[in-house]
């Protein structure tokens, strides 16, 4: 029992013996791995303590690397504005003294004006003193020269006034007379030099257009097929034309009469298809009638085109072409005004260019200064109203439109151009042969000049000459002398250009004469 009792102690001694190892040994293990970790944890914080540090160091070299570029960059704003600023303020002076020395200007300059109209003031005084003295003086020897002569102030007064005039007037005509005989000689010279190269450039020959046109037949024949049963073909032809015919006694002719060229000429070309026809009816008349309208234009298309290309203005709208083309079949005082129209182009460009003014618009106011005489039976008013107006719609130049409206004098001119135009017109209209001229018309202009030149006091008698291209006037010679023979000259050819309308020019020659007879 106690073997066994003893025993039984012995293991549990042994057990718990072996238990209390195992937990020393146990122990000794976990200590032995806490210190392990501890150690490894301390070498991890050490490692992040000197990580954050040198973290902490990049950032602090980061932030003052930051500072000190945004410092130099603030310096170099501040430097620049600051330099802005001193301009600003150096120019502020120098602005500043020149307002100083403008001041001191003006108040010296204030002051000299002040002292100039004291001093000013000063003279009025002294002259208003001495014009009441003088005025006293005189109104005394006039009251003193009225008791001597028996003449009251007035007529005295008038006397004077009277005696004066008539001096100023021959001191102006005589002053008038010598200005105008040297103007007139320089401008002379120099005004047949310019026109005379530009007329010897430019030699046109001249045709005189009439209101009918005369088509030949073949035959004597072919008037009763134009004529047609009970006269339909014919009518047919002047309602279709708007053109009289004539079918008379003249051999082998047909003669076509209207005032419209235009329509003059789609009847002749018409009239000639119908003739070679073999067939001739109301229908077909009809249908030759626009074949030959259908021509026209295109004649008239070609006609302008071919003018445009002659004179070289440049570009012109195609709807202005086709009215310049019109002008082929127009006719002033029997005178093509498309030739016309041509001949005062070049005239104008040459002139243009001896006064060295531009000359591709000179000649473009030339030719288009008759425009209105294309539309001028389609529409109401003057040719130069009616150009006026075609110009304003295709946008011409200023001095085209002038040019237009001035080259017969309805409106005053305001450039060189508008009055070379003018001249040109003249020429183109006086050239021999260029214009056809009727008795009556004739007649007419003569007694309108001798009627313009009888009506001032001082002429005896007026004759026109020489056409009507020259007026004399005979004047009384105990009243006018010289000198005003030159003003009345004048105010004769001013009454003349404002009452009547001409071609060119007109010469005006006062004619006095006195004789002495005296019998021995």
């Amino acid at each position: 029992m106690d073997m066994i009792s003893s025993s039984i102690f012995i293991n549990i001694g042994a057990a718990v013996l072996l238990v209390g190892a195992g937990w020393l040994a146990a122990t000794l293990v976990k200590r032995g791995r806490l210190g392990n970790v501890k150690a490894q944890a301390n070498d991890i914080l050490a490692d992040a303590q000197r990580n954050a540090e040198r973290a902490k160091q990049k950032t602090i070299l980061k932030a003052k690397e930051q500072w000190f570029r945004t410092r130099d960059e603030q310096e170099s704003r501040l430097k620049a504005r600051q330099r802005k600023i001193d301009k600003i303020e150096r120019d502020f002076l120098e602005k500043e003294k020149k307002l100083l020395r403008m001041e001191n200007e003006f108040s010296q300059k204030t002051s000299n004006l002040n002292s100039k109209e004291r001093t000013l003031q000063e003279q009025k005084e002294a002259l208003r003193t001495k014009e009441d003295e003088l005025n006293r003086v005189l109104h005394e020897q006039n009251l003193a020269l009225s008791r001597i002569s028996q003449v009251s102030l007035e007529q005295a007064k008038d006397l004077l006034l009277e005696n004066l005039k008539r001096d100023y007037k021959a001191e102006a005509a005589q002053f008038y007379k010598e200005f105008l005989d040297k103007s007139k000689e320089n401008a002379t010279r120099d005004a047949k030099k310019i026109i005379t190269m530009a007329i010897e450039r430019n030699a046109a020959d001249h045709c005189v257009e009439t209101t009918v046109s005369v088509v030949p037949l073949p035959s004597e024949d072919l008037k009763g097929r134009i004529i047609g049963r009970d006269g339909r073909n014919i009518k047919a032809f002047e309602q279709a034309t708007g053109v009289k015919v004539i079918v008379d006694d003249t051999p082998e002719a047909v003669v076509l009469s209207g005032f419209d060229p235009v329509r003059r000429e789609v009847a002749r070309l018409a009239l000639e298809k119908i003739i070679s026809n073999s067939r001739i009816h109301p229908q077909k008349i009809e249908e030759l009638v626009r074949n030959a309208e259908k021509e026209v234009d295109k004649l008239i298309w070609r006609g302008g085109n071919e003018v445009i290309a002659r004179i070289g203005v440049g570009r012109v709208h195609p709807d202005l072409i086709r009215i310049l083309g019109r002008l082929k079949f127009r006719s002033s005082y029997g005178q093509n005004v498309l030739q016309h129209c041509e001949e005062v182009a070049t005239l104008t460009g040459a002139m243009a260019a001896e006064l060295s003014l531009d000359v591709k618009l000179a000649k473009r106011a030339g030719l288009l200064h008759d425009i209105g005489k294309a539309m001028s039976q389609e529409e109401e008013g003057t040719h130069v109203q009616i150009g006026l107006k075609v110009g304003q719609q295709f946008k011409e130049h200023p001095v085209v439109l002038n040019a237009i409206a001035s080259h017969h004098e309805d409106t005053p001119k305001t450039s060189l151009i508008s009055a070379l135009v003018a001249c040109a017109d003249s020429i183109s209209g006086a050239r021999p042969g260029a214009r056809r001229d009727t008795l009556d018309g004739y007649i007419r202009r003569i007694e309108s000049l001798e009627k313009v030149a009888d009506s001032f006091d001082l002429v005896s008698k007026a004759y026109a000459i020489s056409a009507g291209r020259e007026v004399r006037v005979i004047v009384q010679p105990d009243k006018v002398d010289d000198a005003q023979a030159n003003l009345l000259a004048s105010d004769i050819a001013k009454k003349i250009e404002s009452d009547l309308e001409y071609p060119g020019q007109i010469r005006v020659t006062v004619i006095r004469e006195t004789r002495a007879v005296s019998y021995a």
